[in-house]
């Protein structure tokens, strides 16, 4: 049984919001789901204020936000940890992540915990859109991944990511079943309707890549009306509906669950990996439906840091022994080794190293 939450945060509040998301996930696990999916960075929610003010008018919101942020690990990933193993459910949960060391950059991050209580990692949004890049920074190819779980293979990407062709098939070509797709509430009343792009995004990743979609988005409640809106024009500008879509489908793009709109509540839908085979037999775009000889994708594992160091720093001591002294004085031990096992190992890893 797999479940998507629509639900709102306590917001700009993290120890309200994370018992909150325990709380979820156990009314989740008790109707039977073993993997959970709640929305885009519902930890401590979702910087509406972006799409409202000036940038100098949202700085006191932005200050509670970066307190309010979440570090991994931490006492707030600790307790989500425990409510999924206690649970004895994976759960994926977005979080506004805080740098431990730099506080300027947050990161739009969904984790991936498994039901032991473990977090198996955490994916950072590539590129956030439009204004979220005053607010948060890019991830990178390190968190591009799918996670071998109980419940299949789960990969997940956030909001206008799964807009993105390539980020999608980058999870697809590693096997994934599962997809995890989680969004904001959009009650700006603009021409854009969030709604509908998500609906045909979900649909489109079920039947592209034969995968189950489960679909979380959060709900925009009275209160972060309250806290964001300064007038009667803030509050008619925010009133827009419908303002989230929550629901699962699966490979062949059929509704499964929902949509449940701008109402806190949990879909729930069963789940059969073995319905994405047959699918298949017709279009498998990273198997046998695809020609790779002519078209392929590149991915960059390399995590973007901003101080990458080289060299070794001088100290008074003498540095350590060259090379060749080293694997001389190896092979020596290593002939002496009477555990032939062991020193056969050994053996091999340093051809492998040599290149032998």
């Amino acid at each position: 049984m797999a479940a998507a939450v629509s639900a709102a945060p306590v917001y700009l509040n993290r120890e309200a919001s994370v018992d909150k998301v325990c709380g979820l996930i156990e009314e989740a696990a008790g109707h039977g789901a073993k993997l959970i999916a709640l929305p885009e960075v519902f930890i401590p929610g979702y910087p509406h204020w972006l799409h409202l003010l000036r940038v100098d008018q949202g700085h006191p919101f932005h200050i509670r936000l970066v307190k309010n942020a979440v570090e991994v690990p931490s006492e707030a990933t600790d307790r989500l940890c425990e409510a999924a193993g206690k649970a004895d459910a994976v759960v994926v949960v977005g979080i506004n992540e805080r740098d431990p060391v730099n506080w300027g950059t947050l990161y739009n991050t969904n984790l991936i915990i498994d039901r032991t209580g473990t977090i198996l990692g955490k994916h950072r949004k590539l590129m956030p859109t439009m204004v979220e890049k005053i607010c948060w920074g890019f991830g990178d190819g390190t968190s591009l991944r799918v996670y071998d779980t109980d419940f299949g293979r789960i990969g997940t990407l956030i909001c206008g990511e799964n807009t993105n062709p390539l980020a999608k098939f980058a999870l697809l070509a590693q096997g994934e079943q599962v997809h995890v797709a989680n969004y904001p509430s959009n009650p700006m009343r603009t021409a854009f309707n969030l709604t509908e792009g998500i609906e045909i995004r979900s649909r489109a990743m079920c039947y592209e890549g034969k995968v189950f979609t489960l679909t979380a988005s959060s709900t925009f409640s009275d209160e972060i009306r309250d806290t964001i809106c300064t007038n009667d024009e803030h509050r008619e500008f925010t009133s827009g509906r419908p303002s989230s879509y929550t629901a699962i489908h699966g490979p062949n793009g059929r509704l499964l669950a929902g949509p449940v709109m701008d109402t806190e509540e949990i879909v729930y839908a069963e789940i059969n990996l073995e319905d994405g085979l047959i699918p298949k037999i017709r279009h498998d775009v990273v198997g046998h439906y695809n020609r790779f000889d002519i078209m392929w994708l590149g991915l960059n594992r390399s995590p973007q840091r901003p101080l990458m160091e080289a060299g070794r720093p001088v100290s008074g001591r003498p540095l350590g022994m060259p090379e060749h002294e080293f694997f001389d004085r190896l092979d020596r031990l290593l002939n002496g080794t009477k555990d032939t096992e062991t020193r056969a190992k050994i053996q091999d890893l340093v051809k492998t190293f040599r290149g032998s």
